[in-house]
């Protein structure tokens, strides 16, 4: 075996680690970009359920209005009673502020 029997010896053999360490870091590679894949699915179950519970919230907070509007539009007395009583819920606060003032 001559010198150059030995040089090729050593190139295939550089190849063959140089192959190996670039399958590895291949693999690695797709590990993490699995892991990744996985953990942004995970964050944004819960993100896609809080943005459902949000419209859910905000329909039923719609539906309770228009009720409400409804309600008040074809029953006037009751929107005087709903005012006499935020009146009196006002006024019995500014009592208990004078009334703590004065101790």
């Amino acid at each position: 075996m001559g010198p150059g029997g030995i040089a090729t010896i050593i190139a295939a053999s550089s190849l063959a680690v140089i192959a190996i360490a670039i399958s590895y870091t291949v693999v690695r590679t797709s590990r993490l970009i699995d892991e990744v894949t996985k953990t942004i699915r995970m964050i944004n179950g819960p993100l896609q359920s809080i943005s459902n519970a949000g419209k859910s919230i905000e329909g039923l907070t719609k539906k309770v209005t228009s009720a409400t509007e409804s309600f008040l539009d074809e029953n006037p007395l009751a929107m005087k009673a709903a005012a006499a009583l935020v009146t009196a819920a006002k006024l019995k606060k500014k009592g208990k502020k004078k009334s703590k003032a004065k101790a």
